[in-house]
C-alpha cells in the first residue's frame, strides 16, 4: 500500500483500516503456532501453504531489491508472475498480446549535465552548487561584483539575513522567499541569481528531484557552505562567472502484468494485487529509521496479496463449469499513487463496461489469531456485498471489520472511481509496515490460506450471478491527517509532473465538490500561497483553519479559473 502523501502521518492512512491495536510481535509469533498447531490441514491445504512460500520467499529475495517500480527488481518479479500465470492456465491480456501493460513514471529531473564556473574552476556539482528547483535551463555568462547588482548580469545574494528572520519567525517560508526573490531580480535585469549563506546557521536548502516545478525566467543557483568557503570569501572581488543549467525530465516505465481466463462468459470479474514495493525506500515513503541503505522486502506488502492471488487463479481454474470470467491483474506503481491501476482503468484491455465488479488483496498476510480481524473494503459500492459476505464468512475463522467506502490507499479506488463495485481485503496494519523488517518469515501462512479461500468462497456464490448493482459511497476525506485541520477533499493526481497540482478524484460534499472543481482541474493558488507542487499544496493547506474563507486558483484547460471555498 502507498502513502498518502497528501498526508504528514501517511501510516494513519492505514490505521483506519484497523479497529483493533496490532498485538507485539512476541504476542503475534504466539499466536501463529497456536493456529498452525490447532488446524488440521488437509493435504491440499499444505500444498498451497507451500506455494505461498515458495512465491512469498521468491519475491522477498535479496536480488528483487524491493521491487521498486520501473527497476530490474521489478522486471525479475514480472518475470516469475507471468511464469505463474501461465503455469495456471491464463493467458495474456496485456498490450498488443503481451502479459505487460506498461506505464510511464516520472521520475524527477536530471542535473547532472548543469555546469557552474568561477574564474574559469568548475564547482563541484551537489557538494559546492546546485540548481534550485525552479530555475530557468540555459546559458549565462558574466563578470559580476558579488557586492554590486548590475543589470544585465548574474546577481548575487547573501541569505543571511533571511535566515536569521526564519529563526525568529515561525511563519517565513524560505522556498518561498528564493522564488519571490529570483522573480524580482529578474524584473529588475538580472540575467541569474546566485544565492548563497555566510551565516552560521543551516538553511536546509536542497534540490528535490521529484518535484515537478514550474521555472522562473532567469537560472538561479544555490552555493553551498563548501562552495562559499572556496570561491566567496571576498565579496569585493569581481568574478568571471560562467553558467549552464540543464534539467532533463527523467522516467522510468512501470509494468502491469494481465492474465486472463476466458470461461466464454458475458462478464469478467478482476482479481488485482500490486507487486510493486518501496525498494531501498529512495522515493521516500519508508518508515525505516535508519542510516544503514537497506532493501525493503515487502512480504505482506505486497508479495502475500500477489501470492493469494495467484493461488486464486490456481482455484479458479480447476473449478467445474465456471460462468465468469477472470482478469487477474498484478499492478505495478501501486506505491508510487496507484499509477499502474489509474493506468488500466484510463486504458483498459477490455472494455470497463464488460467488468462485474473488482476484488482487490493487499496486505492479506497478517491475520493475528488472537484477534481474527479482517477487514473488508469496498462493502457499500454494492447492495449484494453484505448477505453475500455473511453468508460466506466463517465466523469462527474471522471477525469482520467493513469499511463501507469504495476509495482507500489501494488499487480498487481506481476502480471503485469508474463506477464498479469492489472489495478490498486487508488483514490489518502492523509494526513492519514500510520497513526492511516486512520479512517473509513474518508471515501467518495458514491465516492467508484462510482468507484466500473466503475470497474464493465469494467468487463461487457470485458465479453466473448478474453483474452487481454499483453504489456510490461516501468516500473518505482525501488529505486528512493531525498536521491538518482541514481539507479540500481532493485526491490528487501522483503521476502529474507539471506545476500546481492536478486533481484526479473529489469527495462528495467536500469544500472542492462545492466550490465546482473538478477532476482534472489544476490547482495553483490557494488563497495566498502559490501551489506548484505537491509539498507547497501541503504547505498551503497546512495555513488554514476550520471555518475559514479563501479563493483557490485553478487551470481548467487553458483557461484559469477562480472560486470560493469554505473550509468545514
Amino acid at each position: 500500500m502507498p502513502f498518502d502523501n497528501i498526508s504528514l502521518y501517511p501510516l494513519l492512512r492505514k490505521q483506519i483500516f484497523m479497529i483493533r491495536s496490532f498485538l507485539l510481535s512476541f504476542i503475534f509469533i504466539h499466536a501463529f503456532f497456536s493456529f498452525a498447531h490447532s488446524q488440521k490441514l488437509r493435504k491440499a491445504d499444505k500444498e498451497i501453504i507451500a506455494e505461498l512460500q515458495t512465491d512469498i520467499n521468491y519475491l522477498t529475495n535479496d536480488k528483487l531489491e524491493g521491487r521498486r517500480s520501473g527497476t530490474a527488481g521489478e522486471k525479475l518479479a514480472s518475470d516469475y508472475i507471468i511464469a505463474d500465470f501461465a503455469k495456471a492456465g491464463l493467458k495474456p491480456m496485456g498490450d498488443s498480446g503481451t502479459w505487460l501493460q506498461r506505464f510511464e513514471i516520472y521520475d524527477g529531473r536530471d542535473i547532472s549535465r548543469s555546469v557552474f564556473t568561477i574564474n574559469n574552476s568548475a564547482l563541484l556539482l551537489n557538494t559546492e552548487f546546485f540548481p534550485l528547483p525552479f530555475s530557468a535551463t540555459g546559458k549565462v555568462e558574466g563578470s559580476p561584483a558579488v557586492a554590486l547588482q548590475e543589470s544585465g548580469s548574474p546577481w548575487f545574494y547573501d541569505l543571511k539575513e533571511a535566515i536569521e528572520a526564519l529563526q525568529s519567525n515561525p511563519h517565513f517560508d524560505l522556498n518561498k522567499f528564493l522564488r519571490e526573490k529570483t522573480k524580482q531580480f529578474a524584473g529588475k535585469g538580472a540575467s541569474a541569481v546566485i544565492f548563497y549563506n555566510s551565516s552560521k546557521t543551516e538553511d536546509g536548502i536542497v534540490f528535490d528531484p521529484a518535484e515537478g516545478i514550474r521555472a522562473e525566467k532567469i537560472p538561479a543557483l544555490y552555493v553551498t557552505r563548501a562552495g562559499r568557503k572556496k570561491y566567496l570569501k571576498d565579496i569585493s572581488q569581481t568574478l568571471d562567472v560562467e553558467i549552464d543549467v540543464q534539467m532533463e525530465e527523467r522516467k522510468r516505465w512501470g509494468h502491469n502484468i494481465l492474465g486472463y481466463m476466458d470461461n466464454g462468459a458475458p462478464y469478467t470479474v478482476i482479481i488485482g494485487a500490486h507487486y510493486d514495493h518501496l525498494g531501498f525506500g529512495e522515493d521516500g515513503n519508508s518508515l525505516y529509521r535508519g542510516t544503514e541503505k537497506m532493501i525493503h522486502p515487502g512480504a505482506d506488502d505486497n508479495a502475500s496479496g500477489v501470492a493469494g492471488m495467484v493461488e486464486l487463479a490456481r482455484l479458479l481454474k480447476k473449478t467445474k463449469n465456471p460462468k465468469t470470467n477472470y482478469l487477474f491483474i498484478a499492478f505495478s506503481g501501486e506505491e508510487s499513487g496507484l499509477i499502474g491501476s489509474k493506468h488500466f482503468t484510463e486504458y483498459p484491455t477490455l472494455p470497463l463496461s464488460k467488468i462485474s465488479y473488482m476484488m482487490n488483496l493487499d496486505m492479506i498476510g497478517r491475520l493475528n489469531d488472537s484477534t481474527h480481524s479482517l477487514t473488508i473494503g469496498g462493502y457499500g459500492t454494492s447492495p449484494q456485498w453484505a448477505d453475500l459476505i455473511n453468508s460466506a464468512m466463517n465466523k469462527k475463522l474471522f471477525i469482520l471489520n467493513v469499511d463501507s467506502s469504495g476509495t482507500g490507499p489501494s488499487d480498487h479506488t481506481s476502480f471503485y472511481l469508474k463506477s464498479i463495485p469492489v472489495l478490498f481485503f486487508f488483514t490489518g496494519i502492523h509494526s513492519d509496515y514500510h520497513k526492511p523488517t516486512d520479512q517473509a518469515d513474518k508471515i501467518n501462512y495458514p491465516g492467508e490460506l484462510q482468507v484466500i479461500k473466503l475470497i474464493y468462497a465469494i467468487t463461487q456464490k457470485m458465479d453466473g450471478t448478474n453483474k452487481p448493482v454499483f453504489t456510490k459511497t461516501r468516500d473518505r476525506q482525501f488529505g486528512v491527517a493531525p498536521a491538518f485541520n482541514v481539507t479540500l477533499g481532493i485526491m490528487p493526481d501522483y503521476s502529474f509532473p507539471g506545476s500546481g497540482l492536478r486533481i484526479d478524484a473529489i469527495s462528495e460534499g467536500r469544500p472542492a465538490e462545492k466550490a465546482g472543481l473538478r477532476t482534472g482541474d489544476i490547482i495553483t493558488r490557494l488563497g495566498d500561497y502559490s501551489v506548484i507542487s505537491l509539498q507547497t499544496y501541503m504547505d498551503a493547506l497546512s495555513k488554514f483553519n476550520r471555518d475559514d474563507q479563501t479563493t483557490v486558483v485553478f487551470l481548467r484547460g487553458n483557461e484559469e479559473m477562480k472560486a470560493a471555498v469554505q473550509f468545514k
